[in-house]
């Protein structure tokens, strides 16, 4: 029973945005994919488990690609979250200016196709991705997926 003048209790939001960075060292991809888990986890986001692992493969080759591909001129990198109803961003930002394209599959090749997965995986959970520019010159690869198959 309530008593009078009591406020009923409201269920914690899980709606947010959450921003890291690390060094744009082979280490930080695995802690990357944990950070972004235990975030999902500690903020009680209803996250389908398919959803979940394919934002979790997602943060793993975008943080890979800066690690691999820009850390030359951008020693640190930033990856951000961003929870809203119905739908999960991700992105990770680094201050290197080329702008990577998706390139098509090469069985030939044991590496390369990172965005081409991303851009997979975000079109098959009814996503989008994309890279833009930052003001300062670097650049933002991001993609957006809906917190579950049927959104």
């Amino acid at each position: 029973m309530e008593s009078r003048g009591s406020v009923p209790a409201r269920p914690m939001s899980y709606e947010g945005v959450w921003r890291f960075t690390a060094p744009a060292v082979d280490v930080s991809v695995p802690r990357a994919r944990r950070a972004v888990r235990d975030l999902l986890d500690r903020q009680g986001v209803p996250i389908g488990t398919d959803i979940t692992e394919g934002l979790l493969l997602i943060v793993s080759e975008l943080v890979t690609n800066a690690v691999k591909h820009a850390a030359l001129l951008s020693p640190e990198l930033a990856v951000e979250v961003a929870v809203g109803a119905g739908w999960v961003r991700v992105s990770v930002e680094d201050n290197h200016p080329y702008r990577p394209t998706a390139l098509e599959t090469d069985h030939g090749q044991t590496g390369g196709r990172g965005l081409l997965l991303v851009r997979e995986i975000t079109r098959e959970a009814g996503g989008a991705c994309d890279v833009e520019h930052t003001a300062g010159g670097g650049k933002i690869i991001w993609a957006v997926l809906p917190l579950s198959a049927g959104f």
